[in-house]
């Protein structure tokens, strides 16, 4: 008995796919590991190599997100034509060994470059890895396969905390360590040592267990053949939805100005404003990361399954636009609580519905552009997401700490400002695109009909006489 193509798509088990999700997200969780640690080890940075605020947000952010940014779009481009598995492994052996190479720096300009290295090698992982997904998994299992691998940067953060404290409590006693080649290194030095080198063996086990999956959803020109697509095409299907991805590529960017402000911010806010020690806001915010963002991850994802089941085309954006609103109160309210009870408790439901962006911004790009572009697309949204995000967000924090209030203990008041303006922002944008982002996705499935009728009289064309051509028939397919 020969089963509908649904069902047989239901009961499969897709054991390899979500072997290489898994494999994703434990990349994707060194990744993080390695670009939040610095956070929580902000005081003795600073200490040491005497900067400002304003100076240690370039490193957490405008370093690592410039880099990160830019580097995207050609390896994105790369990844549309190239073997995804290994641009994957590439850049998770230079982000380790850039990380490593953070633990021997001795000054503001070599952690700079430090930092900007591990921007580069992470660019290559969350394009290549959301095609590779679009390819594995059908779309109504995509959100839940985009959110377990959004899982890792919680997971990430979470670990890079709880880890970053449990070194600073295990060397706190020792000021300064030799060793062999590298000479005279400090605590935070050996922390990025301890985190960063591992990632190789994750490069190693990417490299030889991954494959390169099967595209599927080729954008193919009007005679049907697989159609060569160059970054220019790819910019030029963005203008040509420019209102979707405007609403999209923003919306969402404003969203990760909030996300990231709570996650860079919250460890220098909680030890300056209710004087816990890097060890107990390293533990305490590693366990609040692993427990509120990695639900809230998965719920989105969850939850935008669950509206696209229900028959709402524009589920992605409405999922976030949901989480957004609900996010807008507590991501202020925690930095005003006299409690640190209270304020923990806010933060908690701040983060949660922080996290929903993560497996629907990518959803949604994936269900709407080709696979040629999928990671080229993707790329041009962390392009932004990443410069308005964490490159522009981290610092105005700073800025506003430093300029407005004149005073590091202020953290709190700076992160509720722009946590205010960047939720309202987010939720006004992503509820204006849910529209325009059902318009696209209407307007990609006609052109899609119109092709395969395209190519459908064309193929009749070729096999009959000359004469029997109805050049109107033609003409209507296109």
């Amino acid at each position: 008995m020969n089963l509908p193509s649904a069902t047989r798509t239901s009961n499969r088990r897709y054991t390899y796919e979500w072997y290489v999700v898994v494999i994703c997200m434990l990349a994707y969780i060194f990744s993080f590991v390695d670009r939040q640690v610095l956070a929580l080890m902000i005081e003795p940075i600073k200490r040491d190599l005497q900067l400002s605020d304003t100076q240690f947000s370039l490193l957490h952010g405008f370093a690592f997100s410039l880099f990160y940014a830019v580097m995207g779009m050609p390896l994105a481009y790369l990844a549309d034509r190239f073997s995804r598995p290994r641009i994957i492994a590439g850049g998770i052996a230079l982000w380790s060994v850039a990380t490593a190479a953070c633990g021997v720096s001795q000054n503001f300009v070599q952690m700079f470059l430090s930092r900007m290295s591990v921007g580069v090698g992470e660019a290559a992982l969350s394009p290549g890895t959301y095609s590779m997904l679009a390819d594995l998994f059908p779309k109504s299992r995509l959100g839940r396969a985009v959110g377990v691998y959004s899982l890792g940067s919680f997971i990430g953060g979470g670990v890079a905390f709880l880890v970053g404290g449990y070194v600073i409590a295990l060397l706190k006693h020792a000021s300064v360590f030799t060793l062999p080649l590298i000479g005279d290194v400090r605590a935070w030095q050996i922390t990025f040592l301890i985190v960063g080198l591992p990632g190789l063996l994750i490069a190693l086990l990417f490299r030889l267990t991954v494959r390169d999956p099967a595209r599927k959803g080729l954008a193919q020109d009007g005679a049907g053949q697989v159609k060569r697509v160059s970054m220019a095409d790819s910019l030029r299907f963005v203008g040509t939805h420019r209102k979707t991805f405007f609403c999209h590529y923003l919306g969402f960017s404003f969203y990760a100005m909030t996300l990231y402000c709570l996650m860079s911010w919250s460890p220098a806010f909680y030890m300056r404003h209710f004087g816990l020690s890097p060890v107990e806001a390293g533990y305490t915010l590693g366990t609040v990361l692993l427990v509120a963002n990695t639900a809230g991850v998965f719920c989105g994802g969850w939850l935008s399954d669950l509206l696209l089941r229900r028959g709402h085309a524009d589920a992605p954006l409405r999922a976030a636009c949901i989480g957004a609103a609900c996010m807008f109160v507590p991501a202020v309210a925690f930095a005003q609580s006299a409690s640190l009870g209270v304020s923990l408790a806010w933060l908690v439901v701040a983060m949660f519905f922080a996290s929903f962006p993560l497996a629907t911004s990518a959803a949604a790009m994936q269900a709407l552009a080709p696979n040629q572009m999928r990671a080229q697309i993707s790329a041009l949204f962390l392009l932004v997401s990443n410069l308005i995000g964490l490159g522009l967000g981290t610092t105005l924090v700073a800025l506003v700490t430093d300029k407005v209030f004149g005073s590091p203990l202020a953290v709190g008041h700076s992160m509720t400002v722009i946590n205010a303006i960047a939720t309202a922002l987010t939720v006004g944008l992503l509820f204006v695109g849910c529209k325009h982002f059902r318009t696209s996705l209407e307007r990609e499935a006609q052109h899609a009909g119109m092709g395969a009728d395209a190519s459908a009289v064309l193929e009749t064309a070729s096999a009959a006489p000359t004469n029997n051509i109805n050049p109107a028939d033609v003409r209507k397919a296109f």
